[in-house]
């Protein structure tokens, strides 16, 4: 079974301009991602995927095989499809590419969801929550099986407790269901909320999920931005990569 990782990228983002060359800790968060996704034990390969030459070329200088992809596709998923229809992989793990503080274990975990369950192909991670009004972070409801049944950019007040899960997005895709997934218009709860994930959910398709602690934290913010560089400088990944050579 090969499992390839990919990181899709983009210069444009929409709520922090040029965020993937934005510098933590002195490297560009892309960097850190790519660095931090080496270091996964269950990816037979590596790709940042991207529609530009300057995130290009802060991949090749980390080492790291590069697919550049047309600038025109909606979302991150939809990215990867165009750069995975030639390669022979049986699973695809999106590594979101500002997940600066994404740790290899957890990249494995996506993955061995849809190793140990045969009738998922599409499978993510969920953490606990308990930040309350921030559109930035995406909450997640779950059913008794553990898989997602809604995403929201607003607070899910279904839970039991204080506690909400927010998704950690370590998402894998069975290769055939990342193909189909792209070939699906963008369904009315997709554009809503601004979760490409709703796609699924809207045209029935099971997605498969686990629980996990981390600290992680997707750089949408300024405010972001700030506090992952701080925890970036008491992470116990970073002294591991903080020397290699970088150029871009």
């Amino acid at each position: 079974m090969k499992i390839i990782g990919m990181i899709p990228s983009r210069l444009n983002s929409k709520r922090l301009p040029r965020k993937a060359l934005t510098k933590i800790c002195g490297m560009p968060l892309i960097a850190h991602v790519i660095h931090r996704a080496k270091l996964s034990t269950i990816l037979d390969e590596l790709y940042l995927v991207t529609d530009s030459e300057d995130i290009a070329n802060v991949g090749k200088a980390c080492n790291c095989k590069v697919i550049m992809t047309s600038p025109n596709h909606e979302t991150g998923s939809d990215r990867l499809g165009e750069a995975v229809i030639d390669l022979d992989a049986e699973i695809i793990v999106n590594i979101q590419g500002d997940e600066a503080l994404v740790r290899p274990e957890d990249i494995n975990r996506s993955a061995k969801i849809l190793m140990k369950k045969k009738d998922l192909e599409v499978s993510m991670l969920a953490t606990n929550y308990t930040k309350k009004n921030n559109p930035s972070d995406i909450k997640v409801s779950l059913n008794s099986k553990n898989e997602i049944i809604h995403f929201s950019r607003s607070d899910i007040s279904t839970q039991l407790n204080e506690a909400s899960l927010k998704a950690y997005h370590l998402v894998s895709f069975r290769k055939n269901m990342l193909l189909k997934f792209c070939k699906l218009d963008q369904t009315e709860g997709e554009i809503l909320e601004s979760i490409e994930y709703m796609r699924l959910i809207e045209n029935e398709y099971k997605i498969g999920c686990e629980i996990i602690d981390s600290s992680a934290i997707s750089v949408d913010t300024p405010e972001d931005l700030r506090l992952v560089d701080e925890m970036m400088k008491e992470d116990s990944l970073f002294p591991l990569y903080k020397n290699n050579s970088f150029k871009a």
